[in-house]
């Protein structure tokens, strides 16, 4: 099926559900997270519509499978949802800020909650030191990365959206830890530490945030357990789970990391990770 019946199809599959406006989500950039999220709001609210907006229509067919209704961004019908999450990373933009501002105004209609996912790596924490959502924030001009992540914050702040800046996104066969066992040797330091979250628990972070209609926020999505390279690569590699060789780290210097605790996160939301840390999901494999 083309991209162009792809799209006349799910406009036709549209115009003959009922919707609950009240509870109708948009998705900018409906990736593994974005989906997940999508799956799960349907779930949770009975007949309404979730939107995934993408770039191409790649993924279209997929999507409908999924019961999410695709769009690509430069053919909407300029609806605006209750509900907006933002997932798309900033790779897929020339101005990720001007795509971020886009979806506030144009697609949000100011009712429910908008939520844009960030990164953690905006947190100035590198010396393996404790980081929680009151760490101090990169300096902009420090890093293009980190200059694009918090332009694109400030364009939610300001129209009351809130953001979760999330640390290293997984799964069994996605994260850190699949791109280390493919090279075998990584020119990394073996104790930097990394913060991590299943890619479950983010989603359900997100929904949690998004459910509860708040305006102006700043969270943090972490498991709570920061764990060294070498360690994940240890748990990994002894679980006997994966199939490959990891022969090491081989650097000694550099900078080092960070070890984020979402403490304050949990308390104001109520929300609780299913996976505690790398060691508890891999052990359930």
């Amino acid at each position: 099926m083309s991209g162009k019946e792809t799209e006349l199809e799910c406009n036709e599959e549209r115009s003959q559900i009922t919707t609950n406006s009240h509870a109708d989500l948009l998705v900018v950039g409906p990736g593994v997270l974005g989906s997940l999220v999508g799956r799960r709001w349907l779930e949770l609210h009975e007949g309404c519509r979730v939107v995934g907006q993408t770039n191409t229509t790649n993924r279209h067919e997929e999507l409908l499978s999924l019961g999410i209704f695709p769009v690509t961004k430069d053919s909407h019908s300029g609806d605006k949802f209750p509900y907006v999450i933002f997932c798309a990373p900033p790779s897929g933009s020339e101005n990720y800020a001007a795509e971020v501002r886009l979806a506030a105004a144009q697609r949000w209609n100011g009712e429910g909650s908008l939520l844009f996912t960030s990164s953690s790596f905006v947190y100035d924490v590198h010396d393996n030191g404790h980081c929680d959502e009151s760490a101090p924030i990169t300096e902009k001009g420090t890093s293009p990365r980190g200059d694009r992540l918090l332009n694109a914050e400030e364009e939610v702040l300001k129209v009351d959206g809130n953001v979760v800046r999330l640390a290293g996104l997984y799964a069994r066969d996605r994260g850190a830890h699949m791109y280390w066992l493919q090279k075998g040797t990584v020119d990394a330091r073996p104790d930097h530490f990394l913060n991590l979250i299943h890619y479950e628990d983010s989603a359900d972070l997100c929904i949690e945030i998004l459910r509860k209609n708040l305006r102006g926020q700043i969270f943090m999505g972490c498991d709570n357990t920061p764990v060294s390279r070498q360690d994940i690569m240890d748990i990994m590699m002894h679980s006997g789970k994966f199939a490959g060789n990891f022969h090491g780290f081989t650097k000694s210097d550099g900078p080092l990391g960070k070890k984020m605790n979402n403490s304050q996160t949990r308390e104001r939301l109520g929300w609780q990770p299913k996976y505690n840390s790398f060691k508890d999901y891999v052990s359930t494999l």
